[in-house]
């Protein structure tokens, strides 16, 4: 039973890294109709300018103490990221509103690529780490309860904490807020929105300034675990299968999938593995999601794509 609950509670905490990334292709989807390919670039150019601004702001204020870095290098790079969303919108999205979603799909194409371009010639193209202190050692935990207790990362523990906590006040300013109100509503019908006088263009530049910082989160937690290289780009792949499973349009699902896509690959490897000889882990969600394309491709919370036409 406490490895049983060891491999889920990892899988959880997985998950919730996963759900956070699909939280970027949620909001811009739900606020433009785009599914942006761009969210793996923007992950990656946030994590190239979180820690390259924390090996500069040493050397730029005289002031080498590592608190005062990674804060500094965090806020640095947040602000790029909100230049970034009104540079897309004033330059890209602002020209191409009411296009087909092919059009709209091969302008985050050509953002992607721009970015990775952009990232290399600013912050060069070497292996860079993120030192945020997040502890590496392992815990032992609920040993009073199971023999040996449950062994768990605290990197993965602290991460998931900070990525659930993301999302609670994300869901939060989506509920509460004026502007999160406005958003949904947007997100409902962009004409019906405009013609009560919600902006389209301070809309669309918000939403990609929150999937920027989500980005800029997500960049900063997966550059700690693996390093920042530029296959961290390809983390993004990893939230595909979460929005199709939750849905492109759905908050919930995206943090609901997010939690069952972590949990099933750890399971499905640790208890399937052993009898197919491994690597259940690398196609597990993919196979899930091309399974709920084919009986349910709006997802568990999504809408049918028909009835937003």
């Amino acid at each position: 039973m406490g490895f049983f609950l060891e491999t889920l509670f990892g899988g959880l905490m997985v998950g919730m890294l996963y759900a956070l990334i699909a939280l970027g292709f949620v909001l811009i989807f739900k606020a433009s109709g785009v599914f942006n390919f761009a969210q793996g670039a923007m992950v990656l150019f946030a994590a190239l300018a979180m820690a390259r601004f924390a090996e500069w702001v040493p050397v730029w204020s005289g002031i080498d103490n590592p608190w005062f870095a990674n804060i500094a290098a965090f806020v640095l790079a947040g602000a790029l990221m909100f230049a970034l969303a009104w540079a897309v919108e004033r330059l890209v999205l602002r020209h191409l509103v009411n296009q087909d979603g092919a059009t709209l799909l091969m302008a985050t194409l050509g953002i992607a690529y721009f970015l990775d371009g952009l990232g290399q010639t600013i912050f060069g193209s070497n292996i860079y780490k993120i030192d945020i202190g997040m502890p590496k050692d392992p815990i032992f935990a609920f040993d009073t309860v199971f023999q040996g207790g449950i062994l768990l990362n605290k990197e993965d523990l602290i991460a998931a904490v900070i990525a659930a906590a993301l999302v609670v006040l994300l869901s939060l300013f989506f509920q509460k807020t004026g502007t999160g109100r406005a958003l949904r509503a947007v997100a409902d019908d962009h004409q019906a929105a405009q013609s009560v006088g919600i902006p389209l263009a301070r809309i669309w530049v918000t939403v990609w300034c929150v999937a920027g910082l989500v980005a800029l989160v997500a960049g900063m937690i997966w550059g700690s675990k693996l390093g920042v290289q530029f296959s961290l780009a390809t983390v993004a792949l990893r939230a595909l299968p979460v929005v199709i499973l939750g849905g492109l349009t759905s908050v919930p699902g995206a943090i609901l999938g997010g939690l069952i896509i972590g949990v099933g690959e750890k399971l499905s490897e640790v208890y399937l593995g052993p009898f197919v000889g491994g690597g259940i882990e690398i196609w597990f969600a993919y196979v899930l999601a091309l399974v709920f394309l084919l009986f349910r491709p709006q997802g568990l919370f999504g809408e049918k794509i028909i009835d937003r036409v």
